[in-house]
């Protein structure tokens, strides 16, 4: 009996400390569970609810995001660690809207500002008042000059400006020649005064063909302008003329000039030009160029035939050293049409030739 409890007591002593630390850890959960069920409930209230963070030893901190509002999360910096989420500050506050990316939204308040769209007319109280409120506080004389210095600033300007279309020597079959083409104008955006002159003859020799004109140019279109006036050819005899006609930029970025001239002898003769710059850098540029002559009757002191009388397509490579200087070369086939060609070759002459030029075109 006494060997009995001899060995007994020390096997109690092992377990009594076990039994202890198990007693121990049991209450240790029971205090958890009474602090946790003791703890106030912040879900109804509206101050800031921390989130979980982690320490730097890995643990998570108790989170009571999930009183707050059940789909926030913490969000987390480049570390990986959770960052304290506001989010949940006042639930029964009104949110921003969010779009499809997440990202918030404001309000959009505008379809709320704004009403219908008037129709019709203004209606009459718009015109119960002075035509010029402003002259009985600031004085009829001085908004007279301020309503001048308006118009003048907004469409009214005058200004001008000297183009050389083309300045050029030509050559064909062993002949060389020269040719000008010059167009001037000043005024407004409506009307205008526009000066033009053409000619062509050979170095050395006479000078073939000359004329000026003297031409009133009223816009009848943003890209169009109506021109009527006087032509007066000095060679290869004075004639004078009558012209009708239009200039302008038309669809597909043509430059385009033609006119109809009536001379002094009832002969009706009509010019149509046109060309195309196709820029191949900003700097470089090719322009095809065509120019028609027609005449109604036949004018047999200047060899002209009734009908279409002469055509002139050509190519024309200019390069812009600067935007009012540019060089050029290129070639242009002449050609005389029907009646006109039969004359020429009944005279001797070929009624075609292909010819090389160079030149410049500039502009001040």
């Amino acid at each position: 009996m006494r060997l009995a409890l001899t060995l007994a007591l020390p096997l109690m002593a092992l377990a009594l400390p076990a039994a202890a630390q198990d007693h121990s850890a049991h209450a240790h959960h029971q205090d958890e569970a009474a602090q946790e069920a003791e703890k106030p409930d912040h879900s109804s209230h509206e101050h800031p609810v921390e989130e979980a963070v982690e320490d730097h030893s890995g643990h998570a901190m108790p989170d009571h995001s999930a009183h707050a509002q059940h789909e926030e999360k913490p969000q987390e910096d480049h570390s990986g660690h959770a960052m304290p989420d506001h989010s949940a500050h006042g639930q029964h506050e009104e949110k921003p809207q969010e779009d499809h990316s997440g990202h918030a939204m404001m309000a959009d308040h505008s379809m709320h500002q704004v009403g219908d769209v008037p129709q019709g007319p203004p209606p009459p109280e718009a015109f119960e008042g002075p035509q010029h409120a402003a002259d009985a506080i600031f004085g009829a004389e001085a908004m007279a000059e301020a309503r001048a210095n308006n118009h003048a600033t907004h469409g009214d300007m005058l200004t001008g400006t000297l183009m050389a279309e083309r300045l050029e020597a030509r050559f064909k079959d062993g002949e060389e020649g020269f040719l000008w083409d010059l167009q001037g104008w000043y005024g407004g955006d409506i009307d205008k005064f526009v000066l033009k002159s053409e000619g062509e003859g050979e170095f050395g020799g006479e000078i073939e063909d000359a004329e000026i004109q003297a031409l009133w140019g009223h816009a009848i279109g943003p890209f169009f302008d109506l021109q009527a006036g006087a032509r007066i050819d000095l060679e290869p005899d004075t004639r004078s003329h009558l012209v009708l006609g239009i200039q302008g930029l038309a669809p597909y970025m043509w430059h385009v000039d033609g006119a109809l001239f009536l001379s002094d002898r009832g002969d009706l003769t009509s010019r149509i030009e046109g060309e195309y710059d196709q820029k191949i850098t900003q700097a470089l540029i090719l322009q095809p160029r065509v120019e028609l002559e027609l005449s109604a009757q036949d004018i047999p002191e200047r060899a002209i035939g009734a009908g279409l009388t002469k055509i002139e397509p050509g190519l024309r490579l200019r390069y812009e050293i600067a935007r009012e200087f540019a060089p050029y070369v290129g070639v242009e086939y002449e050609a005389k049409l029907g009646e006109t060609a039969d004359i020429a070759r009944a005279a001797g002459e070929d009624p075609d030739a292909l010819v090389a030029l160079v030149g410049i075109r500039a502009w001040f």
